[in-house]
């Protein structure tokens, strides 16, 4: 149970600041790969590059102009509301670009994310009253509405306050630079990291100025105030000879994922065991601040992640021997100051690393999948360090498979003792790092993993009976320990914009909304002999009874290209994708049966459910499917059953 205390006014700014850089980061760290395309192409071309040519020279202006923020502005957006709100993100940010002479990243992470958000205030407003057959004309007027509205804004107004302000923290960091103050930024910088500040910091303020300095110099300094490994592999290298216990056996490990992976925040839990040892990076990272400011060496783009590899790929071309010294300086500073402080402590306790990951943890606010793993006893699957209580399934559009896999495992769960773990599902798009399992299509994993780092990460091939259900089933055990448990039961609210699969009550039978199945919806005998017809011929029941436009069955073919929505036990579960939920009218359901069987991908599907839902109208449904799928008996029912109102029958029988 959670406990009030004077502290918590501040902790609550702590976490506003964080939030506030982790939308900071979200902005620019999806775009690091253009930032170092745009890098590359200038250490090569321009004139002072290491291949001169003058031609190809001309990239770099627009690039940086144009391109960098417009993905930057689209980013935000997008974050904010979805596609619609990335696209009149990047047109207002294109009034910002006109605006101003310099390259506009600021801008770009103000306008992206305000009119994005405008324009979800104002869907709000409209949403659910406009007349079907008018979405569209709505849609598309109101966004370029929008859209022009900030550019002008952002052109005339937002423009040059931005300008006058990047003016402004330029002098301030030419003055710290000619005065020698430059390593001062440390006595902030290094503290920020262990407490997860830096991100407002480094991406909000010290990327975009770094940008416009590499553009006038062809490098700059900034790049590596706060990516530079030394002050935190020096530590680290403390640990390896002067460490104790667990600290000492995993600091190797660590090191090496620190200094050659870039994940920086694996050594927190060592700086948070005794945080006197944060003067040993404060004066590793003054020490490589220094070394830059006098051998006037600097990186050509941003190093992310902080990886030595990053770093070297980004240096420019007259500083490696600048940049080499201000790593190699920094370590060594920080491993001596270290050692020193190793030395003279006391012993350090067995289990206080397990404690400052902890705390590690409560700082930053969620678990850390990276810093866990030093606990673990070199098995594959990560330690959890509190009960399992939020599980998501999530796939492309987050209303097909996610949710018949939701509701198959939430059963099972249910089954075990553990009624209070929640079990959602969700669109890949609309994840955030709250959950502590994310289960996903093998296809897909790698599209989730990035923006849920800290959770447990479960690949399936089949959303219906796979047999990865019993590990997660026996990791809820292990993790809950006790199924009645205090920390059991305050289960976590669903993350924001998760489409939660809650099993229906309120119907007595799956057909208790006649707009979401209708009998003229289900066939006995598909006419279909192959997967794609197969589609058209769901798809064209939901478009018979009106529930979607001819868009969505184009983008159940497209769904169906990049995964595979066969389920298992002879059922496919066609839909469209998430960027097609425009294309849908009201929530349907259709169900074509095919008695002999098609090929699917490889697999055998005798039964094809299409699926096109709003607002979550369906997923009772869905949760009827699931239930019967898992059942060979209701399955065999299914194929016997000679005409529509068996099968509809069926599903009420279920669902009751």
């Amino acid at each position: 149970m959670a406990t009030v205390s004077v502290a918590k006014p501040r902790t609550s700014v702590r976490v506003g600041v964080q939030k506030f850089g982790t939308f900071l980061s979200g902005m620019i760290m999806p775009n690091i790969g253009a930032f170092i395309a745009w890098g590359i192409i200038t250490a090569l071309f321009i004139p002072a590059g290491f291949l001169p040519n003058a031609d190809l020279a001309k990239l770099v202006a627009p690039m940086i102009t144009y391109l960098l923020p417009l993905l930057i502005g689209y980013t935000g957006g997008r974050a904010v509301h979805g596609i619609r709100g990335g696209v009149v993100g990047a047109v207002a940010t294109m009034g910002v670009i006109v605006g101003t002479d310099i390259p506009m990243f600021i801008g770009a992470m103000i306008m992206g994310p305000l009119t994005a958000w405008i324009m979800k205030k104002l869907d709000k407003v409209w949403e659910g009253r406009v007349k079907p057959g008018f979405e569209m004309l709505i849609d598309n007027f109101s966004a370029g509405i929008v859209g022009a509205a900030l550019a002008i804004f952002g052109m005339l107004v937002i423009g040059p306050v931005v300008k006058a302000f990047s003016d402004g923290a330029s002098a301030v960091v030419e003055f710290l630079v000619h005065n020698g103050l430059l390593p001062l930024t440390s006595i902030f910088i290094e503290p920020a990291k262990v407490l997860f500040l830096n991100n407002a910091v480094n991406h909000g303020i010290l990327t975009p100025l770094g940008t416009e300095q590499a553009l006038q110099n062809g490098k700059s300094i900034l790049f590596l105030l706060e990516a530079n490994p030394g002050p935190g592999v020096g530590v680290l290298l403390a640990y390896m000879v002067f460490g104790k216990g667990l600290a000492r056996a995993s600091a190797p490990g660590a090191a090496l994922i620190q200094f050659v992976g870039g994940i920086h925040e694996i050594y927190f839990p060592y700086i948070l065991m005794k945080p006197i040892l944060i003067l040993a990076t404060i004066a590793g990272g003054m020490t490589g601040i220094f070394t830059l400011v006098v051998t006037g060496a600097g990186l050509r783009s941003p190093a992310a992640p902080g990886s030595i590899i990053a770093v070297f790929a980004a240096t420019a071309k007259d500083s490696y021997v600048g940049v080499g010294l201000s790593v190699l300086l920094a370590a060594t500073v920080s491993f001596l100051i270290a050692s020193v402080i190793l030395r003279t402590s006391k012993t350090t306790d067995v289990d206080a690393l397990g404690q400052a990951t902890s705390k590690m943890e409560e700082l930053k606010g969620k678990k850390s999948s990276v810093s866990s793993s030093l606990l673990g006893a070199g098995g594959g699957t990560a330690v959890l360090t509190r009960p399992i209580q939020n599980i998501v399934f999530a796939c492309d559009a987050g209303m097909g498979s996610s949710a018949m896999g939701a509701s198959v495992l939430r059963n099972k769960i249910k089954a075990a003792g553990f009624p209070d773990v929640k079990v959602t599902n969700s669109a890949i798009a609309n994840l955030s790092d709250t959950y502590d399992v994310v289960v996903t299509h093998q296809d897909l994993t790698e599209r989730a993993r990035p923006v849920t780092a800290s959770a447990v990460h479960v690949s399936v091939d089949n959303f219906m009976n796979s047999p990865r259900y019993e590990e997660i089933v026996e990791l809820v055990k292990s993790s809950n320990a006790e199924p009645g448990a205090e920390g059991t039961t305050a289960a976590a609210e669903p993350a924001a914009g998760a489409q939660a699969a809650q099993p229906a009550t309120a119907q007595a039978t799956v057909v208790g909304g006649k707009d979401v199945l209708l009998p003229e919806s289900v066939i006995l005998e598909g006419s279909a002999t192959d997967r794609d017809s197969a589609i058209d011929e769901a798809g064209k029941l939901l478009l018979d009874c009106g529930s979607v436009d001819m868009g969505y069955i184009h983008a159940m073919h497209e769904r169906e290209e990049s995964v595979s929505t066969y389920m298992g036990s002879f059922l496919a579960i066609p839909h469209g994708t998430n960027a097609a939920k425009n294309h849908i009218l009201h929530s349907g359901v259709s169900i074509v049966r095919y008695p002999e069987g098609i090929d699917w991908g490889g697999k055998q599907v005798k039964f094809v459910v299409g699926v096109a839902g709003i607002n979550n109208e369906h997923l009772h449904i869905l949760s009827s499917i699931a239930k019967i799928f898992t059942d060979k008996a209701q399955v065999a029912q299914l194929e016997q059953a000679t005409s529509v109102d068996e099968v509809l029958d069926l599903f009420g029988k279920v669902n009751a």
